[in-house]
């Protein structure tokens, strides 16, 4: 008995153990991406995304192998401008024309030279129809998985594509619609328009609103369909991180570090609806554990304790808040049917004044 005993506590001490390591890794990752918000160093969101995925395999992901994938793909976009020419005839074409390239390369088969000097494909990145959320594994949200797999979804492709943008120099801007996000770019001939990589198309903006889950109230307080800034589009790196920590730690999670990646996201991005969420589905956590440790049934009955009903009062104000900017759960099977609209209505939806490449006279 005594020796079952020891083994027991043996394995127990090895859990905690692992889950304090965890948590270090996952503390030095959080200090990372808050330097950047900071200005300690520079914005990059490539690093930043390295550094929420390396952190979910516990730091042993390679990032030489991790930049080498990205290179390739740059270089693959710089060799399609180099051969490429584009319908467009305004002062900022260059800047269009690597835009262009990058959707061509992540949607189009591309011929290559290869080693061997015979030509090959470059094959495009797919949408993965399994798992779109990650609720079975959230690495299929991951851009490593993306590079290595050439199958993705609505986080790790338009994810992928503002690293590549940002690799040749250009402006890429990531925005947000219902459990989806998406590119939005601006140009001198079109203004403001949509790429979406999960259908490899431009999009106008009433396929965003045909949904049926973006209410007017949350266009307006800039809940949906904006243009998010280089430190908002760190910060949804922030909450990746704390979903990551969240899923990998499960029961040994602190919740006070899953608020401190909201707080410090909701300070640069006030309405970004994921901290929000994820902010008010902490407390309701936080304070059903406390009702359980007082033996109540009913949140009242919990009040004689202050930071209880503290503790409520933030949950509630929380979800009301999230309602009154327009937010309405998406059903995922709704969501589904709303991605394959796209292709299906693809003349009732498509942006045609965007314009493509064509191949360069010798």
């Amino acid at each position: 008995m005594k020796k079952i005993t020891i083994i027991i506590l043996s394995i127990c001490f090895c859990f905690t153990l692992k889950a304090q390591n965890e948590k270090e890794i996952y503390e030095q990752a959080f200090q990372k991406i808050n330097y950047m918000l900071n200005e300690v160093c520079t914005l990059n969101f490539k690093e930043a995304v390295f550094i929420v995925e390396n952190a979910y395999y516990s730091n042993q992901l390679s990032k030489p192998n991790f930049d080498k994938k990205i290179k390739f793909q740059t270089n693959l976009v710089n060799s399609f401008i180099a051969s490429r020419e584009l319908l467009y005839d305004y002062p900022d074409k260059e800047e269009v024309k690597k835009c262009a390239a990058i959707f061509s390369v992540m949607t189009d088969t591309i011929p290559i030279l290869l080693e061997n000097d015979e030509i090959g494909n470059h094959i495009p990145f797919f949408y993965d129809f399994n798992d779109i959320w990650g609720h079975q594994d959230w690495t299929n949200m991951f851009v490593t998985k993306l590079l290595d797999t050439k199958k993705g979804n609505c986080h790790s492709l338009p994810f992928l594509y503002k690293i590549i943008a940002d690799e040749i120099g250009v402006k890429a801007h990531i925005s947000v619609a219902p459990n989806h996000f998406y590119i939005k770019h601006q140009n001198k001939a079109n203004g403001w328009y949509n790429t979406e990589l999960t259908s490899g198309m431009f999009p106008i903006d009433g396929w965003l609103m045909a949904s049926g889950y973006i209410h007017l109230d949350a266009i307006v307080s800039k809940l949906y369909m904006d243009a998010l800034t280089e430190k908002q589009m760190i910060t949804l790196c922030l909450i990746d991180l704390a979903k990551g920590y969240e899923r990998k730690l499960l029961a040994e999670a602190d919740p006070e570090f899953i608020l401190r990646c909201c707080d410090t996201t909701l300070k640069y991005y006030p309405h970004y609806i994921n901290a929000l969420i994820l902010k008010a589905e902490t407390k309701k956590k936080m304070f059903e554990e406390l009702m359980k440790k007082l033996n109540a049934m009913y949140p009242n009955q919990t009040f004689y304790v202050p930071e209880t009903e503290k503790l409520f009062n933030e949950m509630t104000e929380l979800y009301s808040k999230i309602h009154e900017l327009g937010f309405r759960k998406m059903p995922e099977e709704m969501y589904l049917n709303w991605l394959i609209s796209l292709k299906e209505e693809r003349n009732k939806y498509e942006n045609k004044n965007i314009t493509n490449f064509y191949p360069k006279s010798e």
